[in-house]
């Protein structure tokens, strides 16, 4: 599908973006491994994330889906049945390496596999811990990569030192570690998304932190809980970007999920000069929430580099197109993540970018953005990255004259209403 992107001034509104991501996903999945009822309003009814649902559904839970309303009937810890099909988590990476730490611990063996792009991202950075921990794991058509088959096993707890920021991997080894035979501790040197931990606690896990260690003792059991997932900080990031860039705005997004391992956006942006403030905290189901207020700003050029980038690694597209609006030189570092993502976003981003007019050169682990662009309206492919895709929207906002971005129905993966939003404001 082709979409059309017209310039625009004067965005203005208050908006409330779909829910986080990263925390649908978990909620299905610890609902799933806990004794009782799990009832999650504000679920993310994305593609991503109805894979997930769809792998549980094969594995014997019960799950109803409601518009943003799902109800997990968990079966607890010991409760899931062997699948009689091959499991397809579609484009979720987050689905396919987090499973995988949950299925090597089953007694039955299964299949898993994805899109063309699943099968091209590295599973051996969660194939080698796990491997450690005694599971039974390896792809099917070549080594490292899915399909994957994993036969389950007893698992036995270890001491591992995380080479990257990685929550995914991370997750991996926590939820692996629920059916350990003793208590797993994971160094962590640079801290990345916290969801896991906070959520597998709140389903009565036992997790500790313990400066940059994290440390999982097994429990008998989990229990079911509400929750109630916050507006997706990542989805919100485009339009705070927009905000910033587009003249005469103003825009509010309601209810955003700011934890902390997830705000790199906010802080990079405020440190570029941007008019972004952080109002009406609260909590929601251990996470902090608030209101985000943004201001068109005058931007400028900044060093991104070390602990920042995994609290924004999601978010390094968008803000690769806000720096194209600042004074001077922006240079992104330490981004190497974005080289396996659903395309190499670093590639991508300077390529379609460069067809509006854009100068950023890549390097080996992220970019260099010189600022005062003036964007022209062209025609940009997606590269079937619903995050290339929404970021090229951001930037054609302000380019001169229509930006056709090809394959735009990628955007479904996360957020399948993002045209909507665009038009609404």
């Amino acid at each position: 599908m082709q979409k059309n992107i017209y310039p625009k001034n004067n965005l203005s509104g208050t908006i409330t973006v779909p829910g986080d991501k990263s925390i649908s996903h978990r909620a299905v999945m610890f609902g799933a491994l806990a004794s009782g009822i799990t009832e999650i309003t504000g679920f993310l009814t994305g593609d991503d994330c109805m894979s997930t649902i769809s792998c549980f559904k094969k594995l014997g839970i019960n799950i109803e889906v409601d518009n943003d309303k799902v109800t997990v009937y968990g079966k607890g810890l010991n409760g899931l049945k062997e699948p009689k099909d091959t499991l397809d988590v579609g484009n979720s990476g987050t689905t396919i390496r987090l499973i995988s730490g949950i299925l090597s611990a089953q007694p039955f063996s299964c299949e898993i596999t994805g899109d063309e792009s699943i099968q091209k991202r590295p599973m051996n950075r969660v194939i080698k811990p796990l491997s450690l921990m005694g599971a039974k794991i390896k792809g099917i058509n070549k080594d490292g990569y899915a399909p994957l088959r994993i036969e389950g096993t007893k698992l036995k707890a270890m001491k591992y030192v995380l080479p990257v920021a990685s929550a995914q991997v991370k997750s991996a080894i926590l939820l692996a570690s629920l059916f350990a035979d003793g208590i797993t501790t994971i160094d962590e040197p640079i801290a990345s998304r916290n969801h896991t931990e906070i959520m597998l606690n709140y389903f009565g896990a036992n997790i500790k932190k313990e400066n940059k260690k994290i440390i999982s003792v097994p429990v008998k059991q989990l229990y079911g809980k509400p929750v109630s997932v916050p507006a997706d900080i990542s989805s919100a990031a485009f339009f705070i970007v927009a905000g910033i860039i587009t003249p005469n705005s103003h825009i509010i997004i309601k209810n955003v999920g700011v934890n902390e391992t997830r705000t790199g956006i906010i802080d990079a942006l405020i440190n570029m000069g941007g008019d972004i403030k952080v109002i009406n905290k609260n909590t929601s189901s251990g996470e902090p929430i608030a209101d985000i207020e943004v201001k068109t700003s005058k931007l400028r050029g900044i060093t991104l580099e070390g602990e920042i980038i995994p609290r924004m690694i999601d978010e390094i597209p968008v803000f690769a197109v806000a720096a194209l609006y600042a004074d001077g030189i922006t240079t992104v570092k330490n981004a190497e993540e974005l080289k396996v993502k659903e395309s190499n976003r670093i590639s991508a981003m300077a390529e379609e970018l460069g067809k509006m007019g854009a100068k950023i050169e890549e390097t080996d682990d992220g970019m260099i953005i010189q600022g005062n662009s003036k964007l022209h309206g062209a025609e940009v492919e997606s590269h079937n990255d619903h995050r290339v895709a929404m970021s090229l929207s951001i930037a054609a906002l302000n380019a001169e004259e229509k930006t056709t971005i090809n394959n735009s129905e990628c955007v479904a993966i996360s957020f399948p209403t993002f045209y909507d939003y665009i038009e609404q404001l």
